[in-house]
């Protein structure tokens, strides 16, 4: 097994003392040896983080004891070297911006589909009821370059707060099919599945866990190229491995519609 562990993990709760929890959360990560990038927001936390295994897990053990971060699941992928140059902890506004106050994933949820359930209506070109799936990748341009799923829709967006216009415009040609959103860790479908449900989009889902949970759980099935992650690693294979430098993406060459 690679020396290192790697995580990503987010959870919408809210939170009003970010300032404290900075300086406690930085003396933690400082004190078990770990690098990365940890988001506190009023809306919840994102981060990805570094480091020995047993510091890690003992940095995740001690997080859950806080009732507010009790649920958080992390994914999780190894490396041969540290991926982060640095620890930081940084306060925003929101943990994924989008503009739109009004989406709060914290009070519901929406609708999710598994990553093995997924492959199923891949398999079959439709979901249960035979209605026809189409993969709505909400990543930017660039993250869309060095892989996607087979087929799947993108809009060229340059950042996540051009989504809403976006799918907004296909609405009317997207109506009768069944819609499954997806990036990289699960945590823009967050918003991007309510906001599509809130405009009537009805039959839509998010993909749990995002591409690396499908990665750990699935595979490569219906995915074509690698996963951009942002950290040194620059993208990660289906298998969970970081790409060989000369296989970036320049020599990717994928085709997406």
């Amino acid at each position: 097994m690679k020396p290192i562990l790697n995580i990503a993990a987010y959870l919408f709760v809210s939170l009003d003392d970010l300032a404290q929890l900075r300086i406690k959360m930085l003396d933690q990560c400082n004190a078990l040896e770990l690098k990365g990038t940890i988001l506190l927001t009023g809306e919840g936390i994102n981060l990805f983080l570094a480091g020995k295994e047993n510091q890690l897990r003992s940095f995740l053990e001690w997080l859950r004891s806080d009732p507010r971060f009790k649920t958080i699941e992390a994914k999780e992928s190894w490396s041969e070297d540290q991926p982060f140059k640095k620890m930081l902890i940084k306060l925003k506004n929101e943990i994924i911006r989008m503009n739109h106050p009004t989406i709060r994933p914290e009070t519901g949820r929406a609708h999710f589909i598994t990553p093995k359930k997924l492959r199923e209506w891949l398999d079959r070109g439709t979901d249960d009821l035979g209605r026809p799936v189409v993969m709505i990748d909400t990543r930017n341009a660039f993250e869309v370059d060095y892989g996607t799923f087979e087929n799947a829709l993108h809009f060229n967006i340059q950042k996540f707060t051009e989504f809403p216009d976006a799918i907004k415009a296909h609405k009317d040609e997207l109506a009768d099919k069944t819609l499954v959103s997806f990036c990289t860790g699960g945590i823009r479908c967050e918003k991007s599945g309510l906001y599509m449900r809130e405009i009537g989009m009805s039959h839509s889902y998010q993909l749990e866990g995002g591409i690396l949970k499908y990665f750990e759980e699935v595979g490569s099935a219906h995915y074509k190229g690698n996963c951009f992650v942002f950290d040194e690693r620059e993208a990660l294979e289906p298998n969970l491995d970081s790409i060989p430098l000369e296989q970036s993406i320049r020599k990717n060459n994928v085709q997406t519609s």
